[in-house]
């Protein structure tokens, strides 16, 4: 059972600031928290209806926290998505301090929109990339916007907060790729297995303090009339061309 206290609590974790605050964060629906229960984050609370807990009963045992079970009406208050009739989790945050390589890795300059950010997570996970590192003025991690775009790819992935320009000029024996309007066509590229990519803001690109950092500019070639791709396309595309004879 909840108590009005315990509620009012976890409600607060819908704003950014009490996340931060606590160092926790909210997951909801049944992928999501599925996802979760598989992965190395820690549980402050596990919150699901009967209904949920009788069909995934076996998953729940391994969460090693006793589930709280409320009616489907009350859980569709308690998060940021009223069609949530299954699951919400209470998890702490575990953002890595250290970087550590493990072959080709995101870069992510100041991409602000929580949906772009969640969508590229899923793309790294999909490709097998391990790190992304992100500017400090990139979405947060745990916004549930960026937590649902990511489909539970997120609980799979290191994400970093990180000064770029400091991190690039750390890691400038590696290969630093950067997706500009104007460089070498990307179908023409030959990707080291041991790079960075580094995929600028929405609407302004990158940063000009990276690019002096970025040793090969690589673009998309345009062939019809459409304006632009948002960061999330840009990215696919472009890793489809990094994993294409690997």
């Amino acid at each position: 059972m909840l108590t009005k206290t315990h509620t009012k609590f976890i409600k607060s974790l819908q704003l950014k600031k009490f996340r931060q605050k606590e160092g926790l964060f909210i997951v909801e629906g049944a992928k999501n928290t599925l996802e979760l229960l598989n992965s190395s984050y820690k549980i402050k609370d596990l919150i699901v209806t009967e209904a949920f807990l009788k069909k995934f009963q076996l998953e729940l045992n391994n969460a090693n926290v006793e589930p709280i079970i409320i009616k489907e009406k009350e859980l569709s208050g308690l998060g940021t998505f009223q069609s949530n009739t299954d699951a919400l989790v209470v998890a702490y945050d575990q953002i890595p301090q250290t970087y550590k390589s493990k072959g080709f890795d995101l870069v992510l300059d100041d991409i602000r929109d929580p949906g772009n950010l969640g969508t590229i997570i899923r793309l790294a996970d999909w490709y097998g990339i391990k790190n992304i590192i992100c500017s400090e003025t990139t979405a947060e991690f745990y916004n549930p916007k960026v937590i649902s775009a990511s489909m539970g790819s997120i609980f799979r992935t290191n994400l970093y907060r990180k000064d770029l320009k400091e991190f690039l000029s750390e890691n400038k024996h590696k290969k630093i790729y950067g997706a500009l309007l104007e460089g070498l066509n990307v179908h023409q590229v030959k990707f080291e297995a041991n790079g960075l990519l580094v995929i600028g803001n929405e609407s302004h690109g990158i940063h000009p303090e990276l690019i002096s950092l970025i040793k090969d500019r690589i673009t998309i070639p345009k062939i019809g009339e459409a304006e632009s791709l948002n960061a999330a396309m840009a990215t696919a595309i472009i890793c489809d061309n990094v994993f294409r004879n690997h």
